[in-house]
């Protein structure tokens, strides 16, 4: 088994006032070459957006994104005619494929929003845009898979060879976690808590990424919420 770690507070960071960013890849005005990618996982940022504040209509293509709400609530606008509010437990996936142009807003006068922002290389290119969000809590102590290939187990489907799992621990609980296809890699972010991944610790906003295993063993040693992306490395 081969890891990379990359630490919560080694992350590009840009703070514009109404948008707090950390960035776990290059993007924007962060540009590290050792971190442009991992496998197909292009960027994953954390965001925090001030109350009534957000980004404008702006456009995509050919990117696989997937946004998951953390604290708070976003809105969402897209010129495919969707439009709603994602909250707590809410992942939104989004095909850009030839083009799509969207919007996201916190709606509330008093609280941030705070949410994951991930893009995903597709496997296949210039495909129609498309739109789909489901809610998920269903994995106390264990994985909930939301994003696949295909719709297997009520996940969101995006065009490539990726599962995402959101997970949960109690302090002392563990799980094991098998690579979903050979030559895949998994990236594990821990969004709170404390886990012991391989007998190393990693904490909150950390990520750690494994490629070259089987499977691997995940262990709260507080109670934790993380979410693994197993993901193509070629």
């Amino acid at each position: 088994m081969e890891t990379i770690l990359h630490r919560a507070d080694s992350r590009g960071h840009a703070n514009h006032g109404w948008l707090d960013a950390h960035h776990s890849f290059s993007f924007a005005g962060y540009y590290d070459p050792k971190r442009m990618h991992f496998g197909v996982l292009r960027v994953l940022n954390d965001d925090r957006v001030a109350p009534g504040m957000g980004f404008g209509m702006h456009p995509h293509d050919n990117m696989e994104i997937i946004t998951i709400v953390l604290e708070g609530a976003l809105k969402h606008k897209d010129n495919m005619g969707n439009e709603g509010i994602l909250r707590p437990g809410d992942v939104q996936v989004m095909s850009a494929g030839t083009g799509v142009v969207h919007s996201e807003f916190n709606p509330s006068r008093e609280e941030p929003v705070n949410l994951l922002q991930i893009w995903v290389f597709p496997n296949k290119r210039q495909v129609e845009p498309r739109y789909e969000q489901k809610h998920y809590d269903q994995r106390e102590n264990g994985l909930q898979l939301v994003v696949a290939p295909d719709e297997s187990d009520g996940a969101l489907w995006i065009h490539q060879d990726a599962w995402f799992s959101l997970g949960q621990l109690d302090e002392g609980k563990s799980l094991t976690y098998r690579s979903r296809k050979s030559g895949n890699g998994s990236y594990i972010f821990v969004i709170k808590g404390e886990l012991s991944v391989n007998g190393q610790m990693i904490g909150p906003r950390d990520g750690m990424g494994l490629t070259d295993f089987d499977e691997v063993t995940v262990k709260a040693e507080e109670e934790a919420e993380f979410l693994i992306m197993d993901v193509p490395q070629a």
